[in-house]
This record gives C-alpha cells, sequence and structure tokens, in this order.
C-alpha cells in the first residue's frame, strides 16, 4: 500500500512518503544532562533502524491540571537547550507553541511547530505558526471529529503554509477517558497531509489522579501497532523517559525508553506488512 499523501522535508530526512517516521522525546524537558542523554539513545536508535526521527520536548507545558504542576524551564531557555540537543544529535526538533507570540522565536530553533490538541481551532496561533514557515503539526482536539480537521488545514494554507501535519491523539469518551477511532484515520488522511498517531497521549486518563493526568502505557503498543495496520498513519508520536514514573509530566502514559526500541521494531514490521513486505 503506497502513501498518496506528500511528504514533508525537514533537512536532509524526509517525513512520509511511504516511509514511517517518528516523533519522540520526553513531554517536557528537564535537567539538561537526561536530556541530551535521551537525545543521543534515540539519535543512535534512528541511525541503527535507517528510519527518520524528530527529538520532541516542550519549554513550557501551559495545559497541566494543577497550577501546581511542574510546567517547564520556559521559552528562552528551553530554545537554548533545544538548539543544543541539535547541534550534538543533528536530530530535527518538535516543541509545543501555545500562543502567537512564541511561535516566531520557536521557529529559530526548531523544525516542527506543535499546536496542543486544546488549542486546534485557535486561529491567531494557527496563523502565526504557518506564518514562519516551519512545519506545523496540528493535534486533533478531543472534542473534534476527525473530518473537521480539514478546516484546520485550511487556516494554515491561508496564511501560505501548506507544510501542515495532522496528529490523532483520542477522542474524549465519557469523563476521564479516551478512546481511539481507528477510521478516524480514512477521514484525516482526506486532508491531504501527512497523518500522525499519538499514541501516548491517546492511554492518557484526563484528570484520573485528582490534581494530575492518569493513563496505561501499558496499552500503547497494541494501540500504535493498530494504527499503522490501517494503512493511513504516515507517522508515530510518542513520549519516552527512561523513568517515567518519577517524571514530572505525563509519567502515566509514558513510554520506558529501555521499550522503546522493541516498539519502535514491532511498528515497523506492520508498516513493511501492510506496504506488501
Amino acid at each position: 500500500m503506497q502513501s498518496t499523501r506528500p511528504s514533508l522535508s525537514v533537512g536532509q530526512l524526509k517525513l512520509g512518503g511511504g516511509q514511517l517516521f517518528f516523533l519522540a522525546g520526553p513531554c517536557v524537558l528537564e535537567a539538561p544532562a537526561l536530556i541530551h542523554s535521551i537525545a543521543e539513545q534515540l539519535a543512535e536508535l534512528a541511525r541503527s533502524r535507517g528510519v527518520a526521527l524528530v527529538f520532541k520536548s516542550s519549554f513550557d507545558k501551559a495545559n497541566r491540571t494543577s497550577v501546581k504542576s511542574t510546567r517547564g524551564p520556559g521559552l528562552d531557555e528551553g530554545l537554548r537547550l533545544l538548539e543544543d540537543v541539535k547541534r550534538r544529535t543533528g536530530l530535527p526538533l518538535v516543541t509545543d507553541v501555545h500562543s502567537p507570540e512564541q511561535c516566531a522565536p520557536a521557529a529559530e530553533v526548531v523544525d516542527i511547530l506543535q499546536i496542543p490538541a486544546f488549542l486546534c481551532r485557535q486561529t491567531d496561533l494557527l496563523l502565526a505558526a504557518a506564518a514562519t514557515g516551519r512545519i506545523v503539526n496540528v493535534k486533533k482536539g478531543q472534542f473534534l471529529a476527525p473530518w473537521d480537521m480539514k478546516n484546520v488545514v485550511d487556516k494554515c494554507a491561508a496564511a501560505g503554509n501548506p507544510n501542515v501535519m495532522v496528529t490523532e491523539r483520542g477522542t474524549t469518551f465519557g469523563y476521564g477517558r479516551l478512546v481511539v477511532d481507528m477510521t478516524g484515520f480514512e477521514h484525516l488522511s482526506k486532508t491531504g497531509r501527512p497523518v500522525v498517531f499519538d499514541a501516548t497521549h491517546s492511554v492518557q486518563e484526563p484528570g484520573a489522579l485528582g490534581a494530575t493526568t492518569g493513563g496505561n502505557r501499558e496499552f500503547v503498543p497494541a494501540l500504535a501497532r493498530a494504527a499503522v495496520a490501517t494503512g493511513n498513519v504516515d507517522g508515530l508520536f510518542f513520549e519516552v523517559h527512561p523513568d517515567p514514573d518519577h517524571a514530572p509530566s505525563d509519567g502515566p502514559n509514558m513510554v520506558r525508553l529501555a521499550d522503546f526500541p522493541a516498539i519502535l521494531d514491532g511498528c515497523l514490521a506492520v508498516h513493511r506488512a501492510v506496504r506488501g513486505g
């Protein structure tokens, strides 16, 4: 099965066009030594498997459940750390932006600006991100039908930027639960843009722990393989951490870094099968 969606270029890497790509890294930026260690292990994994991988981490988590939750180092310090990661590893970068004024400075460092799911309909944010000329990865809101992402793509195109990816990250199912509608990937594919599946946020249980979000990383591998098996997914998003149970953000749904190579290999095997060998 061949992808009919266009690929996007990030430096020397091609994202999509029939090859499975990955966005991976810790939820939020932490101590530089830890971030560099994770990035270096991911860079080596990408080289050993011959896959395109973009390093992901956030300088600010502005949508935490509680005001007491850790948010990250902030824009200036965070971008300096991300720039150092790129310099050391050669990996391209993706990070979240939450307001229009963050887009231009972030675009000076990162290759992909990511719009969080809760903000996917914020027109000013979408236009500001698109105006940078960088790739824009928009996560589908938990409240949004997959076919409504066409309007999101059209907003970015109106700003003169067709370089957009659309990401599925689960749909609200009652209180504190998310489900993944596998038929939704077909609708997302019809946007004509690369489709990404966020396997780790899709197993979140919003607000389940009272002041923090819960989740169950046990289900990540199966959901990721199932998404790839639809034939409509170009990329996979994983948050990974060496000790997720002690991470400051998204611990319950993040994948253990030590487990990630096997998960990646399983997804690549399914992708090869779907493509006929």
